[in-house]
Formats: structure tokens, sequence, C-alpha cells
């Protein structure tokens, strides 16, 4: 008797088509070889025949009835459906869309891995559905903002008793909405974006006091100005304490310098820092008319680190301010800026104040850290002018780290004693290795 025949012999439907033939899909036929099991007449032969109009080897048929047999499955076993957490979206949003740099960071955190081209396919499928891929910037911003709370929340944690010095120390507010300045002020003289000691202030020196005027020179006449000076001087804080208080109808716009900035990505750049509604255009057409339509009003940009501008940056920002239509006061901010807008000499002419942001003074000194910080109060005019003969050197951010060292000191260390000894060993951390 042949398979085909073993199938027809009483066996009518299904089977009818089996033997013409026919192609039967997995459920019938392993429901039918089923039943011919429970009743104990399954053969090889059906098997064999049931592998010819399955299309699949008889080999393939007996894992199906054994799957049937011990899961009571008739079906194929459907795949996991690979997912990926928001963890590795943020690392993939910080990674610019890149999936080998997730797939390389998925290796090194362990577990199982999978292989990249299945990456590749659920990142794919994942953004076909609707999935949106974070900002770069907006997820570094977060992070940053996350990691400066944690590091507030360790110097905040207040002074152990029977410390020497005592500092009382309260967590500043959030950050108010924008005001018209564009340059939102806390409490204590600090301001957004100047990274302080805890308790500490901005004091307004003569570097500061000059800066001021430079910047409202600019305003007055809508040009453009260049503060630079050695890294640490506070050059970012002299221009925030400047435009701490604008006249009324204008606004300020800090505008961030991307890594390894290019014209496209420096277009973004002013963009998304005048907040602009809607999506970023497609086209550049597009977002130049939006940019220049949006700096119709006074208004001061303000580029930080513009020593990294190349000079393509540097002409794109020059016709924003050469734009007809454009009310800028542009300043340009940053160590080694005067150096990079030598490279343009179209944009250097333009600028009506070289503002240098020089060294504290000596004579400063002692009035500016005093001020600076209630901690420096303590200390002896001759140690603190020793301080910055022999470690500071007149450099703000050297001071707000020999700050921040001494009042862990004095939160960690019981009887802690500020005297020539301590400070000697805190200016060693400072100081920069031969």
């Amino acid at each position: 008797m042949s398979a085909a025949e073993g199938f027809s012999v009483g066996e009518p439907g299904v089977w009818g088509e089996i033997t013409a033939g026919l192609r039967v899909s997995r459920p019938v036929l392993v429901a039918r070889l089923m039943e011919l099991d429970a009743a104990g007449a399954l053969t090889t032969a059906h098997v064999r025949a049931g592998a010819q109009v399955g299309g699949v080897t008889a080999r393939t048929v007996w894992r199906w009835l054994e799957a049937a047999r011990t899961e009571g499955r008739v079906e194929r076993r459907r795949r996991a459906r690979l997912e990926l957490s928001d963890q590795a979206w943020e690392v993939l949003a910080q990674a610019g869309g890149n999936v080998a740099v997730l797939h390389r960071y998925l290796k090194r955190v362990g577990g199982e891995v999978p292989s990249l081209a299945s990456l590749y396919r659920v990142v794919h499928r994942d953004l076909q559905a609707g999935r949106v891929l974070p900002d770069r910037a907006v997820v570094r911003r977060e992070r940053e903002e996350q990691t400066r709370q944690a590091l507030a929340d360790l110097a905040l944690a207040g002074p152990r008793e029977g410390g020497a010095v005592k500092v009382a120390a309260r967590r500043p507010p959030h950050p108010a909405p924008e005001a018209v300045s564009g340059v939102p002020s806390g409490e204590s003289g600090t301001l957004e974006g100047v990274a302080l000691p805890a308790g500490a202030r901005l004091v307004e020196t003569s570097s500061v006091r000059a800066v001021a005027e430079a910047v409202g020179q600019a305003m007055a006449a809508e040009g453009a100005v260049c503060v630079f000076g050695d890294p640490g001087r506070g050059k970012t804080a002299a221009v925030r304490m400047a435009l701490r208080a604008v006249p009324a109808g204008w606004k300020v716009t800090w505008v961030p310098v991307p890594v390894r900035p290019s014209v496209a990505g420096m277009r973004r750049a002013v963009f998304d820092a005048l907040a602009l509604p809607g999506r970023f255009p497609h086209t550049s057409a597009l977002a130049d008319a939006a940019v220049s339509g949006a700096l119709g009003e006074a208004r001061v940009i303000v580029i930080d680190e513009a020593q990294r501008l190349p000079v393509p940056c540097l002409e794109y920002l020059q016709s924003l301010w050469d734009h007809p239509g454009t009310r800028v006061t542009l300043v340009l901010c940053g160590a080694g800026t005067e150096r990079a807008l030598a490279r343009l000499p179209q944009l250097a002419s333009r600028i009506g104040a070289w503002q240098e942001v020089p060294r504290l003074a000596a004579t400063e000194v002692t009035a500016v850290v005093t001020g600076f910080h209630p901690l420096w109060r303590t200390v002896s005019a001759e140690d603190l002018t020793w301080i910055d003969q022999t470690s500071t050197h007149g450099t703000l951010r050297t001071w707000a780290a020999l700050t921040t060292h001494l009042q862990n000191v004095l939160l960690t260390t019981a009887d802690a004693v500020v005297d020539r000894a301590l400070l000697g060993r805190l200016c060693q951390r400072v100081a920069p290795p031969l």
C-alpha cells in the first residue's frame, strides 16, 4: 500500500486533498496525524506522506508531533521579541544614533548581547513605530544637571559637630524661568551657568566692571565685543554678571558651541538656543529665515568657548549679524578667542572692543576672596597673600577649587584647624603637576 493510499482509505476531507497533491498547513497536518496516533493507526508511511504534502522532511514532521505530545503546541514557537530598555535608548541618544556604540556598551555591561544586525533591526523597527530618539544635547544637559545636583547634595550635607569653623549652607532654589534679560539670578549673587562652591557668591571686581562697560557700549551700537583671557580668570562669570540686568526690550541668548562644530551644527545650536517653535527645518534656507526672523528684536547673542569655532562658523555668525533685518549684539567669549578671530579679518575688523580679563590683582585678593566665601574670612590676610603667590596666582577658578577642598575638610574632619600647614596641603591638590 502506498503512502497516499494509507491516507486515503476510509479518510474523507483533508486526506482527499493530500492524495490530490495539495499543500496542507502545519496545524491541519499535525492535528490529523495526532488523531491517527490517538487511534493507534499512525505509521511511518503516514509521516512520510504528511512530509511530502507539507513540503518538509519526515524528521521535521516527527519533531512537530513530539511538540504536540509534550507541549500541546501545533503552531510554530513564537520567537521572543527583542526590546531595548530606556537606558539603552539613552546611550543611543548620547551616541547620536550610532548603533555600533550601543552594541559596544552592551558588551561592556555584560549579559546576553544580541548581534549588531539584530540591534539595527530593533532600532529601525521601533523608530518606524513612532519611537523618538532623544536629542543628544538634551540628554547631556540632563545628565550634567543630575551630576551637579549630586555633588551639591554631598557638599551641602552639613558640617560635623565640633569643627573649628561651621558654615551654614542651604541648597539654592531651582532657577526661575528665563527673565527678560535671559540671565536668571539665584540667591547670594549666584548666576545660572556659573559653577560655585556651596555658600559662595560672585564678587564684582575691576575686571567685571570693565567687561560690563565693554558689553554695554557694544549693545548701544549693536556691535560686537571679544572677551578673552587665560582659562579660569572668570570670563564667563564676568559676562553673565554684565548681562544680569539689561535694558527693557532686550533679550540675552547663550549659544553653546558644539564639539567639532560645523556650519550645520552651529545653525542648529542657534535655532535651539532661540527656542523657536516647531521642528528644525529640513533646509538651511528655511532655518536661516526662521533664525533671522527671531533676531529682528534687540538681542544679545553670547558665544562662549568661541575659540573652538572654525572660520566657516565664524562666517555664519557674521552673516547673522550683518543681516539687514537683525538687531544683534555679538559677544564672543573664551580663552584664545582673539586668536580665532584673527583667522577671519572680516569679522575681526567689526569687533568694537577687545576686552581682556586679567589675573586677579594682588591688591584685590583679600577683598575679593573674603567676599567670595565666608570661610576665607577666618584666614589672615598674610596667609591669603601667600596662597595667591604660591598656588592660585590670581586665578579665580583655582580659588574656587581650593574653597571646595577647604570646605570638604571642615565638613569631614572634626576639630580641623585652618593653619598654614592645612592650607599648604590643600594648595598641593590644586597645583598642576610639573
